[in-house]
């Protein structure tokens, strides 16, 4: 058992390595720019290794968002009101400036965002992100296709707050500036679920 925890532990730090590699590289000369073997000699391994771990070139920045994709599923997980703890959990995070919700000013916060939304194919994979995102919500919802149109409603009212937050830093607003609008952005918007959703129960 101590093996296979230590094996899984060095395959979490490859992954993590290998993606910090890329994204140094990107924001120093472009997603574009930088060719996959590049990436691979640059992390001292072979490029079917480096496919081996992350099957398409996007992947290496789409993983640092990974633990991200069933956030919203955990969150819900048995208890009575789903919508308040998505609420109360992303109030949490602009708290704390977590940067997946758009309110951090860290200048390799901002330059990872700008890559990832100045990317055309990077914009395109990230939807499959998203849709990772609302089919594992779903199914903590229960399943079904009320279900799904829910966490398709929440999963875009979250991106679309992140990306506003992010916008008005990356313009040049003071992230405390922007902290009091994004609260309450938040408030309403989960508000505004919470109406559309009142029957909203998780799975037993």
């Amino acid at each position: 058992m101590g093996e296979m925890g230590l094996r899984e532990r060095k395959k979490r730090q490859m992954y993590q390595d290998v993606s910090d590699i890329a994204v140094r590289l990107f924001l120093e000369r472009g997603f574009d720019a930088v060719s996959v073997a590049e990436i691979a000699a640059a992390a001292g391994i072979s490029k079917p290794t480096l496919f081996r771990y992350f099957p398409a070139k996007e992947d290496l920045v789409l993983h640092r968002i990974a633990d991200h994709e069933t956030e919203a599923a955990r969150v819900v997980a048995q208890v009575a009101d789903p919508v308040d703890a998505l609420r109360r959990n992303f109030l949490a995070g602009l708290e704390r400036r977590d940067p997946v919700t758009g309110l951090n000013d860290h200048p390799q916060v901002l330059a990872f965002h700008t890559l990832l939304y100045g990317t055309p194919s990077l914009v395109a994979r990230a939807y499959a992100h998203q849709e990772r995102s609302e089919a594992a919500l779903a199914g903590a919802l229960g399943g079904g296709l009320d279900a799904r149109l829910a966490a398709g409603q929440i999963i875009a009212v979250q991106r679309i707050l992140a990306q506003e937050n992010w916008r008005r830093i990356a313009a040049g607003e003071p992230v405390e500036e922007v902290a009091p609008d994004a609260v309450r952005d938040a408030e309403r918007a989960f508000r505004r679920l919470a109406e559309g959703l009142p029957d909203l129960r998780p799975t037993v």
